[in-house]
């Protein structure tokens, strides 16, 4: 990789493909060139970064000549047809989409947990899951320590995980609400505004998860590397612009405290303990929003396990930035 390579960003005109170039310039990562890549209705537009209007070109399949980054979030789709492109023109893909998560082939990374994998790509490495980032990068400190059995996960998920016409269509809902008008959603299936549904993923008939759930439980053991962890999931979308909250139960295989995970979590890379029990203060997605850190709190034995091995949280986490954006731009500066 050259020390300023030339980056590529598919889907540069998404809500996370702003946040690639936002946390870029952030980080100062060395691009040496800037190439945004989206439809064709988005050519004219232009991406700001570095305090330069740089236009927008159409993805097409030799849009890749001389790109030695791709970072992608344009859907699995897209992904599947254009990265296996990017890598044969010479690229490294960083994917954010489902696309290639669970191939065995490819290294799919949280680098908190397991940035060595970066190693053996073949030119694709993937991003997980925002769900299952969030609340992994608090969960695996814990499970070094003490190894976890079982995880029970509710999540309350923003409008910011299905784009930025989800967030669109909140902000517009929420208006016509308060105005008293009539309000038909075209992203979302149900109303959006001030309700909250089961996530919009489709439900699989036989098992009764829906892709988001099954999302979860696959990603959790392919990166924890332990297929024998049990993991339920309940996914649920919320009237939240950005930032994923989730209610987590863990169980671990040997006895655990609530000093045990307040003394292993102070010193864990990437997270936050928000625990204010006087104040009931804690992780809140307005607070998680554009920060980088997964926040922790409500940190409690799980007084429904007699045996003194589970504990419960709340966590909560920007999904554009540590549940995407962030997330990526961190695997590309460890390539």
């Amino acid at each position: 990789m050259k020390k300023n390579p030339t980056v590529a960003i598919v889907g540069a005109t998404g809500a996370v493909g702003v946040e690639f170039a936002g946390c870029m310039e952030r980080r100062n990562f060395p691009v040496g060139k800037l190439v945004p890549l989206a439809s064709a209705r988005s050519v004219g537009k232009t991406m700001k970064f570095r305090g330069s209007d740089v236009p927008v070109q159409e993805l097409t399949e030799k849009s890749f000549e001389g790109v030695d980054l791709a970072l992608f979030s344009a859907g699995a789709t897209i992904s599947r047809k254009f990265a296996p492109l990017a890598v044969k023109a010479g690229a490294v893909v960083v994917d954010n989409s489902s696309a290639f998560r669970m191939d065995r082939d490819i290294p799919l990374v949280i680098p908190e947990i397991n940035a060595a994998r970066i190693r053996e790509h073949k030119g694709i490495i993937a991003n997980p899951n925002c769900a299952t980032i969030t609340a992994l990068v608090p969960l695996w400190p814990i499970h070094k320590v003490n190894r976890i059995k079982r995880l029970i996960i509710a999540t309350y998920q923003a409008a910011s995980g299905a784009g930025a016409a989800a967030m669109a269509e909140l902000l517009e809902a929420t208006r016509a609400y308060l105005d008293g008008k009539p309000y038909q959603q075209k992203v979302m299936p149900h109303p959006y505004a001030f309700n909250l549904f089961s996530h919009n993923a489709a439900i699989e008939p036989d098992s009764g998860y829906n892709g988001e759930e099954t999302k979860v439980i696959a990603e959790t053991k392919k990166i924890f590397e332990d297929p024998e962890i049990a993991v339920g999931v309940t996914c649920v979308r919320v009237p939240v612009l950005r930032a994923h909250t989730e209610a987590i139960t863990l169980e671990c295989y040997e006895p655990i405290t609530e000093a045990d995970v307040r003394k292993i979590l102070s010193f864990a890379p990437g997270v936050k303990i928000v625990d204010d029990r006087e104040k009931n203060y804690f992780p809140m997605p307005i607070d998680a929003s554009e920060q980088d850190d997964v926040l922790v709190g409500r940190i409690r034995k799980d007084t429904s396990d007699p045996t003194g091995h589970s504990i419960a949280l709340l966590v909560a986490a920007d999904q554009l930035l540590k549940g995407a954006a962030l997330n990526a731009v961190q695997i590309a500066e460890l390539v």
